[in-house]
């Protein structure tokens, strides 16, 4: 899936599961190998990790099909400036919250990048706090859905173990 405009692109992508041979543990078992592309007007990286399950890769498309349907709610930076991501996952390595819409329709969606997914400069930073790194991006509801329909293709060679 690829969420861009003009000036910035997150390109997620599931590649395979952590473990390539089931173990019979439902939770191991089902963690997925995302790789991840980004470029922001502060420059581009690659990251490659096991960050999400499943059972939450498919919330990301739900969730961008909220944004789409103008039902997610835009999440503001608390009184101290922090950000909090409204769909967030075990790994705290990506995550997703809406900054806003435009009068136009768009969505401003923030894509958290923590930890792993953190762009270069920021990895090995204690002091980088979770969520707080975010590349916006502008997108309007058919390029919102699009998306969804990318990720959820490619899911589906994913399923639960």
């Amino acid at each position: 899936m690829l969420l861009n405009d003009l000036a910035s692109s997150v390109g997620l992508r599931p590649v395979r599961y952590q473990f390539a041979t089931a173990r019979g543990e439902s939770y191991d078992d089902n963690w997925l190998v995302i790789d991840g592309t980004v470029t922001s007007p502060e420059g581009s990286w690659f990251f490659a990790d096991p960050c999400l399950l499943t059972d939450e890769a498919h919330r990301v498309g739900a969730w961008l099909r909220a944004v789409a349907a103008g039902t997610v709610a835009v999440t503001e930076p608390d009184a101290e400036g922090e950000l909090s991501p409204d769909t967030w996952f075990t790994e705290p390595v990506v995550a997703f919250s809406l900054a806003g819409r435009s009068g136009s329709g768009a969505s401003v969606i923030r894509v958290h990048l923590s930890l792993e997914a953190a762009p270069p400069w920021q990895q090995g930073d204690d002091g980088a706090d979770i969520y707080q790194y975010v590349v916006e991006i502008t997108m309007d509801a058919a390029a919102l859905l699009h998306a969804a329909d990318q990720w959820d293709l490619s899911l589906a060679s994913f399923p639960p173990r």
